[in-house]
């Protein structure tokens, strides 16, 4: 059995090459027996055996990569003749002497006109590591052109002689930059400060190259010292346009974020009538409680309460909305395209929130905080007006009717929620075994645990991207490893931190890609509100313990 075969053509020019797989004698002779034929190669004997043309020139070469020893036979009208030829290069002729039955045989039939024999000694065939090394190289040439296009080296010469100098930033090293190696980064030293000369370097290059590339300043990777000027020493990455730039939204994108939507809204629903649970008939309820329950109900008689449910579900839709809106109101004065929101469906909140991806670079670190801190502040607005008017309407007897009863032990998910509970309805409402408040209360409950959720600092939730902006990347590495730990050990976010925390391996994990200039510091005054926001998310985010339940009332706490 053959492994691997190579042809190539010189007049038609037919090569094969043989690997370890065959450790036989090949031997090519020409003769009308059977058992003579036996000996030649495939393409040898299958062309033997036609009629060759006067006017048609067959040149076969059965070769071994061993030791570069090949033999040729040439077919010219109906002759063929050994082409014996010694040379130092990979080429040569390999013969051997034929058995004495081979013998008898072409003297047998040297009356025939037969062409004289040719034979060949067992070769040193080559090893399977040359073949997998050969394609290795092709399949890395296959990746290059699938890849990235990368900087035109012609640009990258008139580049560092037109735009970097002794004024701006003097070049004495270049490095790949971008994920695949695609970009070229300049490092060296830098002659002024840096945003004069980076916002001088956009300009330059602009007049040069038009907006063929796009200019990255970063930190120094792997920099042993700090800038002489202040702050870490920076340099500068060369990418093309159309590689930098995140691609448009396709029509599937479109489609798969209707129908996320679509799921989000019976997500809702579905949590509305979950808060009529101690309203809704005895079948339905257990229809959907009781594992062992095979039969479904009767669903129409859930129609009486689809208008009860729908406040709930609006509640946590505008929620939603406001986030986007949010993120989209902060985009807009700053030039910044966003994607459109994929919402993420969840029976127990209603919503996981919703993934919106930047479709433009970002200019600088201080906009992609504020891009990032505008959806979740504008979210947790609504959801805690909603929860603060739901607890006064809980606390009104004149709003009786519309109230439903939630276990005690919910508000046990949240330390900070429960403390301001707590302190709405008093030690009484709050120490039974189940609480009467308004559906704005869920809402609102869902709609801050929702935020909270994704201020967590990892990956590219908005909370990572604040953290990755203020902080820096580092930072987020170590910010991530902790949310990651406390979410593994459910020490925040209760029964949900194991799904939160897969959805976000699977599809939140992979940090922010860097600003055009990624490393002009972001101010105190930002810093300090990211930092005001990640601490009231663990607060919100943190249950209570038992001990303090029990002490300040806040549900029925059983001990054994």
């Amino acid at each position: 059995m053959g492994t691997l075969t190579g042809c190539s053509f010189s007049v038609v020019n037919f090569r094969f090459r043989s690997t370890s797989i065959f450790r036989e004698r090949v031997g090519v002779q020409v003769f009308e027996s059977r058992k003579l034929r036996r000996n030649l190669c495939f393409l040898c004997r299958g062309i033997i055996s036609k009629e060759v043309s006067r006017e048609k020139f067959f040149k076969i070469r059965c070769f071994s990569g061993g030791n570069n020893n090949e033999s040729d036979c040439t077919n010219n009208d109906g002759d063929i003749k050994e082409n014996n030829s010694t040379s130092s290069s990979t080429e040569s002729t390999v013969t051997t002497a034929s058995p004495p039955e081979e013998k008898a045989v072409e003297e047998k039939n040297t009356g025939n006109d037969l062409p004289p024999s040719v034979s060949s000694r067992p070769p040193n065939v080559a090893p399977l590591g040359s073949v997998y090394n050969d394609f290795q190289i092709d399949s890395f040439k296959l990746m290059e052109l699938l890849g990235p296009e990368k900087v035109d080296p012609n640009d990258v010469k008139l580049i560092k002689d037109k735009l970097f100098g002794y004024s701006t930033f003097w070049v004495t090293k270049e490095e790949p930059f971008g994920d695949l190696g695609e970009g070229i980064l300049f490092l060296g030293n830098l002659r002024g400060k840096r945003e004069d000369v980076f916002n001088k370097l956009q300009t330059q290059l602009a007049g040069i190259m038009g907006d063929k590339y796009n200019l990255f300043m970063v930190e120094e990777p792997d920099s042993d010292a700090p800038d002489p000027r202040g702050g870490p020493r920076v340099s500068f990455g060369l990418l093309r346009k159309e590689v930098s730039e995140p691609g448009p939204t396709t029509l599937w994108q479109y489609v798969i974020a209707l129908l996320l939507f679509l799921l989000t809204i019976g997500s809702s629903v579905e949590l509305g009538f979950s808060s009529q649970i101690n309203r809704l008939p005895p079948e339905i309820v257990k229809y959907f409680t009781d594992p062992n329950a095979v039969e479904p109900p009767d669903m129409e008689l859930l129609y009486p309460f689809v208008e009860s449910a729908l406040p709930l579900a609006y509640g946590v839709l505008g929620v939603l909305l406001f986030h986007e809106v949010g993120h989209f109101l902060s985009a807009f004065p700053k030039k910044v395209k966003l994607s459109i929101p994929f919402f993420i469906p969840n029976i127990t909140l209603g919503s996981f929130g919703a993934i919106t991806q930047f479709k433009s670079i970002l200019p600088d670190r201080s906009t992609k905080v504020d891009i990032s801190l505008a959806g979740p502040f504008a979210g947790a607005a609504l959801s805690f007006a909603m929860f603060a008017v739901g607890l006064l309407l809980s606390s009104n007897p004149d709003a009786a009717g519309d109230l439903v009863q939630v276990p005690s032990m919910l508000f046990q998910g949240s330390l900070l929620l429960g403390l301001i509970s707590r302190a709405t309805l008093g030690y009484a409402a709050m120490h039974a075994a189940t609480v009467s408040i308004h559906p704005l209360v869920i809402a609102g409950w869902c709609g801050l645990t929702t935020t909270a959720f994704n201020m967590l600092p990892v990956g590219c939730l908005d909370g990572g991207r604040a953290v990755q902006s203020a902080f820096g990347k580092g930072a987020l590495v170590g910010f991530g490893l902790t949310t990651y730990t406390l979410l593994g050990l459910g020490v925040i976010g209760g029964p949900l931190s194991l799904p939160w925390g897969l959805y976000v391996l699977i599809c939140q994990r992979t940090p922010e890609k860097p600003c055009l200039n990624d490393v002009t510091e972001v101010g105190t005054w930002r810093k300090t509100g990211v930092s005001l926001a990640i601490f009231l998310v663990v607060l919100t985010l943190l249950p209570v313990w038992d001990e303090l339940a029990e002490e300040l009332g806040i549900g029925l706490v059983s001990t054994f």
